[in-house]
């Protein structure tokens, strides 16, 4: 069985206050994603913790995500979107107040668990919520905007490395706040709705399995995307303490990956529209990939490493959003929902897999090294996409 929702469900409308909502819990969740990697990588390395063991702490948060994705469509059936999303924001609060007073890096690792098991939530029931509410020829627009919005989030949290000048536990009670807050908004305005059951003569599992060989190039951005997310902002703190860089340097460089999405989102959806999804994606890909080369080169000065991580980070940022729009495009609409499954495996698995390949090459090579691999992976995705190539078919093969 899997849950379907339609746009005609009226419980299920589309709601300019419950889309607002939806944003805010997504710019939340960026936020305690783009301060946690960060802050407690810095921890970590203050107190003498190899880069390796570094990202495989980090890497816990993405292990609770990709558990969480297992049962996210059967729970999301049983309790609805509103109890979903409430009890996202309640694993990802909860351990943010412990993690200054518990020091322990065991401990941390639990509670990195917890994180991602919330984060997964809300972004597995937002996410989701808006692709089924939207118009088909509105999708593309909101997804990108749902992207932004993540960005955003993600772009303000390693700014609250500024504030460890206040106390080690301040970031982590600010963004307690502020997600108590969002939590009060979810409680009071959000309504509680499911997504309407529907029974199809095919397994989940073949389902699942049908819209990866049929648009495996449009998924495999959100490993990509994943993979840069997280050895980012794990690594990136790591990396510039290595080659000279204070932390307030670090916090002020890391935000601008995200920042570059968000100026560049909307304009290579726009040229996604006019050229192709996969032409852009290519594109998007080669280029990325060669300016993430060059950071090394640009060494310790500010000005050119600012630059280079906000084109980089402007071409690639919109590889999740825009991997889902090419779902979209090729795949039919019955096979939306498991896309969006494979898209999320796909996503931790790149989260789980980059802080701890980033942090061993920093390890057993150098600093720099964890740009030209990143980079090579960019260069072999757009390399891929010529070999890739859509299947004509028809929607009620999957009826």
């Amino acid at each position: 069985m899997i849950f379907v929702s339609s746009i005609t469900n009226p419980k299920l409308s589309h709601s300019t206050t419950n889309y607002l909502i939806l944003i805010t819990v997504i710019v939340v969740a960026g936020i305690s994603q783009g301060l946690l990697l960060p802050v407690l990588s810095i921890f970590l390395e203050q107190k003498g913790v190899s880069p390796g063991l570094n990202g495989l702490n980090a890497a816990a948060l993405y292990v609770g995500s990709f558990a969480m994705t297992l049962v996210a469509e059967r729970l999301l059936g049983a309790i609805g979107f509103k109890k979903l999303i409430i009890g996202g924001l309640l694993f990802v609060m909860i351990p943010l107040i412990l993690f200054p007073y518990v020091p322990d890096i065991k401990i941390w690792f639990i509670l990195r668990l917890v994180v991602g098991i919330g984060d997964s939530a809300l972004h597995y029931s937002a996410q989701l919520w808006v692709l089924l509410v939207t118009a088909p020829e509105k999708r593309g627009r909101y997804i990108s905007l749902y992207g932004m919005s993540y960005g955003l989030g993600f772009s303000i949290g390693p700014l609250g490395i500024k504030l460890l000048g206040f106390g080690d536990a301040v970031p982590f009670w600010v963004l307690f706040v502020c997600m108590a807050a969002v939590l009060i908004l979810v409680l009071m305005k959000l309504p509680d709705t499911k997504p309407e059951k529907a029974e199809h003569g095919q397994l989940p599992e073949r389902r699942f399995r049908r819209s990866l060989a049929w648009a495996w190039y449009a998924l495999l951005p959100a490993l990509l995307y994943g993979y840069m997310e997280a050895g980012m902002n794990s690594n990136f703190p790591v990396y510039g303490l290595r080659i000279g860089l204070d932390a307030n340097l670090i916090s002020s460089l890391l935000p601008f990956v995200g920042i570059g999405g968000l100026f560049l989102q909307l304009p290579l959806g726009m040229l996604s529209d006019r050229y192709g999804r996969k032409q852009t994606l290519m594109f998007a890909g080669i280029t990325g990939g060669i300016i993430f080369m060059l950071v090394p080169v640009a060494g310790t000065h500010f000005w050119w490493t600012l630059v280079l991580l906000t084109i980089a980070g402007g071409l690639v940022g919109s590889f999740f959003s825009l991997g889902l729009a090419y779902a979209a495009d090729i795949l039919p609409k019955t096979l939306l929902p498991a896309a969006n499954v494979v898209a999320s495996f796909h996503f931790t698995i790149g989260s789980i897999i980059g802080p701890n390949l980033g942090g061993q090459v920093i390890n057993w090579i150098s600093p720099g090294s964890m740009f030209i691999l990143l980079g090579f992976m960019y260069l072999l995705f757009g390399a891929a996409g010529v070999l890739f190539r859509r299947k004509p078919m028809l929607e009620s093969v999957v009826k």
